[in-house]
């Protein structure tokens, strides 16, 4: 990464039409270092459709979404930016560990080790057991080990509650928390109101 890039994202009147309904338009917001984005509204009101148009998997029907000042697909956003979304990314025919060697082989070092990651998120002792046995939140909290192995300043999160008891809630909270201390940014949707101390959390709800 480059050290005179500005971590800064920028949505410039976005606007998202699907089934010929506006979901959102007109959308404006900037997001910088240390702070959380999270996205609010009901089911259907166009939430995982922001989500997919940040990641740069859809375009948006109006507007541009910046990247240090760049247009995304003209940047190395890609590089630091990580995505989770509702299906867990990762593969059941694999083990704990070779995912996460997976996700490291590809991305950039991050400040955890594979196994500092795992005590991290609760899965010590879980290297050598195959994905399609963990539990639903046990795959939750694996999918989240790889954003903790590899360095991406960008974290967009597609309700990552989801399958997670009150202790897992709570750990990813503590995650995201050092996340942000440490520079980061947090874009994410949640059904529910999310404890994040100390952090500036901006609010979008969508309807």
């Amino acid at each position: 990464m480059q050290n005179n890039i500005i971590h800064r994202l920028q949505g410039q009147d976005l606007s998202c039409v699907r089934d010929d309904r506006i979901l959102f338009e007109a959308l404006n917001f900037e997001l910088s270092a240390g702070q959380v984005l999270l996205l609010e509204g009901e089911n259907g009101s166009g939430k995982t459709s922001l989500l997919r148009i940040l990641c740069g998997f859809r375009e948006p029907d109006a507007g541009l979404v910046l990247w240090g000042g760049n247009a995304i697909n003209d940047s190395q956003y890609y590089d630091d930016m990580a995505y989770v979304g509702h299906l867990d990314g990762v593969k059941k025919e694999l083990t704990v560990l070779e995912n996460l060697k997976v996700s490291l082989a590809l991305g950039q070092t991050g400040h955890y080790s594979i196994p500092q990651a795992l005590a991290k998120v609760l899965l010590a002792n879980f290297d050598d057991a195959l994905v399609q046995s963990l539990s639903a939140g046990q795959k939750r909290r694996l999918s989240l080990a790889r954003l903790l192995i590899t360095k991406n300043t960008l974290w967009i999160l597609d309700e990552p509650f989801t399958s997670l008891d009150k202790q897992g809630i709570s750990l990813i909270e503590s995650l995201m928390t050092e996340h942000c201390k440490a520079g980061g940014m947090i874009i994410l949707t949640s059904h529910h109101d999310i404890a994040l101390p100390n952090v500036d959390v901006q609010r979008i709800l969508l309807s």
